[in-house]
């Protein structure tokens, strides 16, 4: 099968480094997504083990578009009763930029209309349109004159993992708390630290990496839409689930642990966390970031850090909570590395501290960048210097 995974342009490298890992080889990245070649077991295992790709596609056909009355042809002539049965309503989805002349209207209407002529020419009943709720999705891709046609397989986003619990003012992605840890190195084998959790997705997902839990595990029964399809291999997709299932350890190799100053989100992230079936891995604590202590020797610290809404103070107590975050990994954190995602437009230099690698992402609409850092015991002789150093009032 000739598949491609999608994600946002600058969490790529980690979705490459992610189906690297997991034994794809034939990779070839491109704008927003990667290709890639996998067997019938292979499809089913990425698309409940994959962390960091929004949509898995798979691919059918490439044919020439450079005007509608050519997308139309060509996509007619196709044998798509081979693919889903009539009795399946479909939709199409236009992605690309169009041209020939063809706009993303005329995209889907050439398609849309080729597929059904292609049933009736075959003599087999026409497929209803159904945009509500479909159980095939034909994504239309054009560019150059040329137009990839694929099987959404995924269904629903799968950053929708289906545990978070709403009220949190900043949530963070599920598949972008994937990406920090991925770019962070994170493999469940070291300890785990949030200490300013949130909605807790960062320990939800490091418990479940490091249980070895896959993310989609937990969907239900007709919720991928390769279900759908007519080659759908239901004992292949028996096996591979209990077969996942069966990876799955009984406790994590070391400790994952959240902590936030509010005592509210502490509850939403642990309510999160039991609805991924999780909660039992996490140790939760209401603490203040400034009082937080390394639970192991070494380990990864990962967060988001708050800004706006969420701290709900000026620039000085946005400015000082930063420079008592910085304090805090300087003088207690030797030993252990640090992800730390901020905005652009907030102080994070005020950190103090140089981060070994910066990695540029988006949390929803706001830019921002991912900050690693290695924590050496230099770090706390020099931040214990400069205490002893400053005048005392």
């Amino acid at each position: 099968m000739r598949l491609i995974a999608t994600c946002p342009e600058e969490a790529k490298p980690a979705l490459v480094a992610e189906l690297g890992a997991l034994g794809v080889t034939d990779l070839a990245p491109t704008f927003r997504a990667v290709l890639f070649t996998a067997t019938p077991r292979q499809f089913y295992e990425l698309h409940l083990r994959v962390r960091t790709a929004s949509r898995i596609m798979r691919v059918l056909r490439e044919v020439p578009a450079h005007a509608p009355a050519m997308l139309h042809s060509q996509v007619r002539r196709l044998h798509w009763p081979e693919w889903f049965e009539a009795r399946h309503g479909f939709m199409v989805e236009s992605t690309g930029d169009e041209g020939g002349g063809l706009t993303p209207k005329q995209v889907i209407t050439q398609v849309r209309e080729g597929v059904r002529e292609s049933f009736t020419r075959l003599g087999e009943q026409v497929p209803p349109v159904d945009t509500a709720e479909p159980k095939v999705v034909i994504v239309a891709h054009v560019a150059r004159g040329r137009c990839m046609l694929s099987f959404d397989t995924s269904g629903k986003s799968l950053h929708k993992r289906g545990y978070r619990e709403q009220g949190h003012p900043a949530p963070l992605k599920e598949t972008l708390a994937a990406t920090i840890l991925q770019f962070a190195g994170y493999d469940g084998s070291i300890a785990f630290l949030d200490p300013m959790c949130g909605s807790g997705t960062l320990a939800i997902e490091a418990a479940m990496i490091a249980v070895r839990k896959a993310p989609q595990i937990h969907r239900k029964k007709g919720e991928f839409y390769f279900e759908w399809l007519a080659d759908f291999d239901r004992v292949l997709w028996r096996e591979t689930q209990d077969s996942i299932r069966a990876e799955k350890l009984d406790a994590p190799p070391c400790i994952v642990a959240a902590s936030d100053i509010r005592a509210e989100y502490v509850d939403m992230a642990r309510k999160s966390a039991l609805k991924a079936r999780v909660e039992k891995y996490i140790q939760f604590d209401v603490m203040r970031v400034q009082d937080v202590m390394p639970p192991a020797p070494t380990g990864l610290l990962a967060t988001n850090l708050p800004y706006g809404d969420r701290i709900g103070g000026g620039e000085v107590e946005v400015r000082q909570l930063y420079e008592e975050f910085g304090d805090t990994l300087k003088q207690r954190f030797a030993g252990w590395r640090a992800a730390v995602l901020a905005a652009n437009a907030s102080p994070y230099k005020a950190i103090g501290l140089k981060p070994s690698r910066t990695f540029n992402l988006m949390n929803g609409s706001i830019p921002c960048r991912l900050l690693l850092f290695a924590l050496y015991a230099g770090s706390r002789r020099a931040a214990l210097q400069t205490t002893e150093s400053a005048p005392r009032a």
